[in-house]
């Protein structure tokens, strides 16, 4: 009986481990982390190819010319788009990258309000969503 007992912890502890995911929520943020990223990179595309579509303000703190600010969205997109991929694979560390690129494109996006308020406002929600999805949704087995 003692046996029979440790063996289907060892079987349920190795089903655990199989699993990508701990909760819905991470695979949650990891798909918001691909759209994310690449709506980042539709916007640092659009900046760079076509600066004049873009309002251009005077006097705001973060003055960098729209090519700039479109480079620097278009490389966080695609590390972020990244990031989100190595999500599905569950590790710790996705989760912990995941925050900090969901933060840097939070402040990316607060920055780019000046030039497009709508579509920054969005992608600071889907930040702040991943943010919160990803530190929220821990392993399951330590909760119970």
């Amino acid at each position: 009986m003692a046996g029979t007992g440790s063996a289907a912890q060892t079987t349920h502890g190795t089903n655990g481990s199989h699993h990508p995911f701990r909760t819905g929520w991470t695979a949650f943020a990891a798909v918001l982390m691909i759209f994310g990223g690449a709506m980042a990179i539709f916007q640092g595309v659009s900046a760079i190819a076509k600066d004049d579509v873009f309002v251009a303000t005077r006097n705001y703190v973060f003055q960098f010319n729209l090519t700039g600010w479109g480079w620097i969205h278009l490389i966080l997109g695609i590390v972020i788009v990244i990031a989100g991929c190595a999500l599905f694979t569950g590790a710790f560390w996705a989760r912990v990258v995941g925050v900090l690129l969901a933060g840097l494109g939070a402040l990316a996006n607060f920055a780019w309000l000046p030039h497009y308020p709508l579509w920054s406002l969005v992608l600071i929600a889907i930040d702040v969503f991943i943010i919160w999805a990803l530190c929220t949704g821990g392993d399951s087995r330590a909760r119970t």
